[in-house]
């Protein structure tokens, strides 16, 4: 929504809240997606990508933080999915940067040939006390699903994808039990694998699902009613613009125009007075607070920039 006459847009308070708060990383990705006509080429994709190299590791992962919850230099795989996201964001999902990272995703895959959520490798350094960390983690659809989609998106062919594709598949079409985050990993998967009958089918199915099991909150006003799922942190609840981020996701043909538009309200209308988006995950350390916001900043600007919503 647009600023009141004489008030600053959410756009321009948003801008601030980076410039105050923000990682170098995401200064460049706001600036990359919202004011490239305003600040030249030196704040364009190679920018955006050279602060991204800063947490690649010799092994072709990613780490230090990427992922703010997860600390420490090792590589971890919701750091790499979090850097394809970047990279998706700036058309550079390709080439050598994808063939380092497949290779950094073979070596630390399950014997399934999926990702598990969380590598042992992390032990001995600062993560959040809720993580499930063990010896021997199985594969995950949570870490596996958004790798497996965004490859698939960007026509990335390599040998570790065809047994991690067939994981999410069977993982997808047999889920009965879930979560808000595993759906959205389920969603990321559907989005960007190629067979679209198939995906349109387990989406379906999926959506269903979420509805049945109350994985979302459909009326903000009634939010107080709607308890959060097992695990997660007060008030860390999920909406139709969480599983739809973008108009052309499986996932918005879940929720009805009338559903769509309260949740977008409520996106719009969540901007703090610093200019910031808050992220509503458990709050265990001052500086992954700190960092989350900016990337929760950006993303909800994207989503609503991409249904048309004035930010400015």
């Amino acid at each position: 929504m647009a600023g009141t006459a004489g008030s600053p847009s959410p756009l321009a308070r948003a801008e601030h809240f980076v410039w105050l708060t923000a990682r170098v990383l995401e200064q460049r990705r706001f600036a990359y997606h919202f004011l490239g006509h305003e600040m030249g080429e030196g704040h364009g994709r190679d920018a955006v990508e050279a602060a991204l190299t800063a947490y690649r590791e010799e092994d072709g992962g990613y780490g230090h933080g990427l992922e703010p919850d997860l600390r420490g230099p090792v590589s971890q795989p919701l750091h790499t999915a979090h850097a394809l996201r970047v990279l998706d964001s700036i058309g550079r999902c390709d080439g050598l940067r994808a063939e380092r990272i497949c290779r950094y995703l073979t070596s630390v895959s399950t014997p399934e040939g999926a990702l598990p959520a969380f590598h042992p490798s992390l032990r001995g350094y600062p993560y959040a006390p809720s993580l499930p960390i063990s010896d021997n983690p199985p594969g995950a659809l949570l870490a596996t699903g958004p790798v497996v989609g965004l490859l698939h998106r960007n026509e990335v062919w390599h040998a570790w994808l065809f047994r991690a594709t067939d994981f999410c598949w069977a993982a997808v079409e047999t889920l009965e039990d879930s979560h808000p985050y595993e759906v959205e990993a389920a969603v990321a998967f559907l989005d960007g694998v190629p067979d679209r009958a198939r995906a349109e089918a387990a989406a379906d199915r999926l959506g269903r699902l979420v509805r049945e099991r109350g994985l979302v909150v459909l009326d903000p006003a009634r939010l107080a009613d709607h308890p959060v799922s097992p695990g997660y942190a007060p008030g860390e609840h999920h909406f139709p613009h969480d599983y739809a981020r973008v108009p052309d996701s499986l996932a918005r043909g879940w929720f009805t125009d009338e559903e769509m538009e309260r949740s977008l309200d409520l996106l719009a209308d969540r901007q703090r007075e610093d200019g910031g988006w808050p992220a509503n995950r458990r709050a265990w350390a001052p500086g992954t607070a700190l960092e989350s916001r900016p990337i929760v900043t950006v993303e909800a600007l994207l989503t609503l920039r991409a249904y048309g919503r004035a930010i400015g």
